[in-house]
C-alpha cells in the first residue's frame, strides 16, 4: 500500500528513526515508525488486520472516511484514504 504524506515536513520526521524519537518521544515514535512500514508493506487497507496488534478500525461520525490503527495503549495512527473521491462499495461502504 503507497503511504503519503500531508506535508513534507510530516513525510521527514516519520522517515528518520531519531525524528520519530524526537517528535513522539522514545517510546511511541519507533511503534509509529514501525507501523507505517507494516501499512506500507500491505497490499491494500483491506489486508491490514482487525484484530490486536493492529486493530485497523474506521472512525465514525465526521470521521468516518478516516482510519486507525494501534500503537501503543491508547494512541492510534489516524490516516485518511489518499483516493478522491474515496471508493465505495454498491452498499455505499468504503471499498477496502
Amino acid at each position: 500500500m503507497k503511504v503519503e504524506f500531508v506535508t513534507r515536513k510530516l513525510q521527514k520526521a516519520c522517515q528518520d528513526r531519531r525524528s520519530l524519537s524526537h517528535r513522539w518521544g522514545p517510546r511511541l515514535g519507533p511503534r509509529v515508525g514501525q507501523r507505517l512500514q507494516e501499512l506500507a508493506a500491505f497490499e491494500n487497507l483491506g489486508d491490514v488486520p482487525t484484530a490486536p496488534p493492529f486493530r485497523r478500525h474506521q472512525l465514525a461520525a465526521d470521521r468516518d472516511e478516516q482510519f486507525a490503527v494501534n500503537l501503543d495503549g491508547k494512541m492510534r495512527l489516524v490516516f485518511d484514504i489518499a483516493n478522491d473521491p474515496v471508493p465505495r462499495r454498491a452498499d455505499g461502504g468504503i471499498d477496502l
